[in-house]
């Protein structure tokens, strides 16, 4: 597993600096300027893994509920006027010492973490029970959700809500109670969406790129055209045209895009392949898993990793609408680089306890 990720985080170090070094030298007069934020970043999630790499991951049991009230608190610090970071509107980052942090990266963790708790402690017949074994969860998941959608942020409340999901049907939650609050939720997912009018603007280009392709559609246009152009072994690295302005958030976004269009379709299948396997080591974990509480938080872990891929993939190839969501070890770094390699860390701690170590 550790190699499939530092492949990928391999990968992103090379193509980030592709990607970004025309551009950089313009604006901030260093080709570099990217590549040196990236590898800080690669540095501090390196420093936090080690850390959470020397701890008995059982430990988070015992504190669930402190880090998802921290999470809570941070995320409602953000709204406070002047504190946090505002770009293009959205409210989504504290600025510390020139380098942004992202709450809502902590709290994804830490939900899964007190999800995976309270599952592992109770027994698949309280967790049919609708009050005692499934609410608190969604309760827990909604006031999380709530406060991440005011930033606003719809695709990181849907992307954790599939993964709550999933650990609640692996728990051995009634179809049934997921159902109804798929049904309750889909007004106001429909509201969220239509509502909105550059989410309503994103579901029509989806729709129709073309409709309008100088505006709305134009990234999705442009990102399939990246993809179109690299033919099977790719312009060669460095040579892309699409990053040439063409196609915007080209190192966190579309990077996948890009790498098919400097490196080639063989390129872009071994990318999903290594995903594909990562998500196949992660089962694993989850298998082998020491004890309830681990394999629910791997469970949780894997999906929430695969998911962010899965999405980012199809915006990039045109399957999903556009969405903000980075390709993990691979798009430019920051918060959700950080929280990725800390939650490979943590599937790496669960499977040095497990019966059979992947």
């Amino acid at each position: 597993m550790a190699m499939v990720v530092l492949t990928l985080m391999a990968i992103g170090v090379v193509m980030i600096y592709s990607v970004t070094a025309i551009y950089a030298g313009q604006e901030f007069k260093d080709s570099a300027y990217f590549l040196k934020r990236h590898l800080i970043f690669l540095c501090a999630g390196a420093v936090c893994s080690l850390g959470v790499m020397a701890i008995d991951y059982r430990a988070l049991n015992r504190h669930a509920k402190i880090l998802v009230l921290s999470s809570v608190f941070l995320l409602l610090f953000l709204q406070v006027p002047g504190i946090s970071r505002e770009i293009g509107g959205a409210k989504r980052w504290f600025q510390v010492m020139g380098f942004s942090f992202q709450p809502s990266e902590l709290a994804n963790l830490s939900v899964i973490i007190y999800a995976a708790s309270f599952l592992s402690q109770k027994g698949v017949k309280r967790i049919e029970n609708f009050a005692l074994g499934f609410l608190p969860v969604v309760l827990v998941l909604g006031g999380v959700g709530i406060l991440v959608l005011i930033q606003p942020d719809l695709g990181t409340v849907v992307a954790l809500s599939a993964v709550v999901f999933i650990m609640l049907v692996a728990a051995g939650a009634k179809l049934t109670h997921l159902l109804w609050i798929a049904l309750a939720a889909a007004p106001f997912l429909y509201f969220l969406i239509f509502s909105v009018p550059y989410r309503r603007t994103r579901i029509m280009a989806f729709l129709n790129p073309w409709a309008d392709p100088l505006g709305s559609g134009f990234q999705l246009i442009q990102s399939q055209v990246a993809i179109g152009s690299g033919g099977l072994l790719g312009r060669g690295l460095g040579r892309s045209l699409q990053k040439l302005f063409y196609l915007p958030a080209g190192h966190t976004d579309f990077i996948f895009s890009l790498i098919g269009e400097e490196l080639g379709l063989f390129a872009a299948i071994a990318i999903v392949f290594l995903f594909a396997l990562l998500f196949m080591y992660g089962c694993k974990v989850v298998k082998y898993a020491q004890d309830g509480f681990g394999a629910f938080l791997s469970l949780g872990i894997v999906s929430l990793i695969t998911i962010k891929a899965v999405i980012n993939i199809g915006v990039s190839i045109g399957i999903f609408p556009t969405k903000g969501l980075p390709l993990p070890f691979i798009s430019y770094g920051g918060s959700a680089l950080v929280f990725d390699m800390i939650g490979i860390a943590l599937l790496l701690n669960i499977s040095r306890f497990a019966e059979n170590p992947c």
